[in-house]
């Protein structure tokens, strides 16, 4: 039986493709609906003081329906991948720690939504990376990619990753992070779609004002869980 029976596991291509942003209003739409949806971000890393951290927003989201520590059980200063960052401070990540905070979750809450940290083979402890952790969740993967060119070989790859571990493909988001056109654009879902067999299920724009592109929530109605 999976850990988390019901909710979306969230990863990207990339660093810095806007996974925290779509989780943010795929939450506020589906609380808003009625379902009891929350949010879990395993670690973070390049975390600043005074700042509002990725978890900080995410508990935002969920109306702060959990504490800090639950929405996020690792903070760390370095702005790299959690191993690295957790091991430049001393310290060690613990699975275990982080699946039983999944499964409490779970039993307080109707469906759990997991942020990843960049990629999906991102090292989150000194074993496991977060493809572990997607398996050992059991939940399906919505995949976060960058709008523009080279999307569609990253997409891709990271669809037979996923396939490759049994785990089910919920679909894709292609976000524009940058304010300039790229000639790709128009091209790269479709190609997406055709080599990969999954659905790109919404292109969002470019929204320099996170708050704002956190609300496209009427755009990810396509994604399901």
């Amino acid at each position: 039986m999976p850990v988390v029976p019901r909710g979306l596991f969230v990863t990207a291509t990339d660093t810095g493709v806007g996974k925290t942003e779509i989780c943010c209003a795929l939450l506020r739409a589906r609380r808003r609906g009625g379902l009891d949806l929350v949010a879990l971000k395993p670690a973070q890393s390049g975390h600043v003081p005074g700042e509002a951290s990725d978890a900080e927003r995410l508990r935002e989201a969920m109306d702060r329906a959990e504490p800090l520590e639950a929405v996020c059980p690792y903070t760390f200063a370095a702005p790299l991948a959690p191993a690295v960052a957790a091991r430049l401070e001393g310290k060690e990540l613990s699975f275990a720690r982080v699946l039983e905070g999944a499964r409490a979750l779970a039993a307080r809450h109707a469906a759990v939504l997991v942020e990843g940290a960049g990629g999906l083979f991102t090292p989150l402890t000194a074993r496991e990376t977060y493809a572990d952790l997607a398996v050992a969740l059991g939940l399906p993967v919505l995949v976060v990619a960058r709008a523009g060119l080279g999307t569609v070989n990253h997409s891709v790859l990271t669809v037979e990753a996923l396939r490759a571990r049994g785990l089910a493909v919920a679909g894709l988001v292609l976000n524009r992070a940058t304010p300039v056109a790229d000639p790709s654009e128009p091209y790269n879902a479709a190609e997406i779609e055709r080599l990969s067999g999954a659905r790109v299920l919404a292109s969002l724009p470019f929204e320099p004002d996170i708050a704002r592109r956190a609300g496209h929530a009427d755009l990810l109605a396509e994604v399901k869980f």
